[in-house]
């Protein structure tokens, strides 16, 4: 088994329509899916992002970071959640990801988030790191 991140990134489009859609609607679309990844023992992490004007950016370009109100980027480049799923392959993290419970011109990005076995087990962070999951319940 291994972890998959999706990362649901809507465009303008997309977001428009999901703003015109009722919000029980949505919450049943969305339910009804996480409820699937639950039943499947799949769902590791899920959580959807507020607006990205509410946020911040830290920009490190300069020798002293800056932060500036959100959100930063085009659009396009924004993301507003994200599903962690353990599955067997990157073949079944698509397969979920077909069906994610979108508007048109949403796009999902998928990536394997590497586990903390394939670091080098004598770097004392990894070390530390190993601790704090086992303390944490999360290994």
């Amino acid at each position: 088994m291994a972890k998959y991140m999706l990362i649901m990134r809507g465009s303008d489009e997309a977001i428009a329509k999901m703003m015109e859609t009722p919000f029980e609607e949505i919450l049943d679309l969305m339910g009804r899916y996480n409820d699937e990844l639950i039943r499947a023992g799949v769902l590791v992490a899920a959580e959807g992002l507020d607006d990205a004007s509410k946020g911040v950016v830290v920009d490190f370009a300069g020798e002293t970071p800056v932060v500036t109100d959100g959100p930063y980027g085009e659009t396009k480049e924004l993301f507003g959640g994200f599903y962690i799923l353990d599955v067997a392959s990157q073949e079944e993290a698509v397969t979920w990801a077909k069906r994610l419970p979108v508007f048109a011109g949403t796009k999902v990005e998928i990536r394997r988030v590497p586990g903390i076995d394939e670091f080098p087990q004598d770097n004392e962070w990894i070390i530390k790191e190993r601790a704090w999951r086992e303390r944490t319940g999360q290994l």
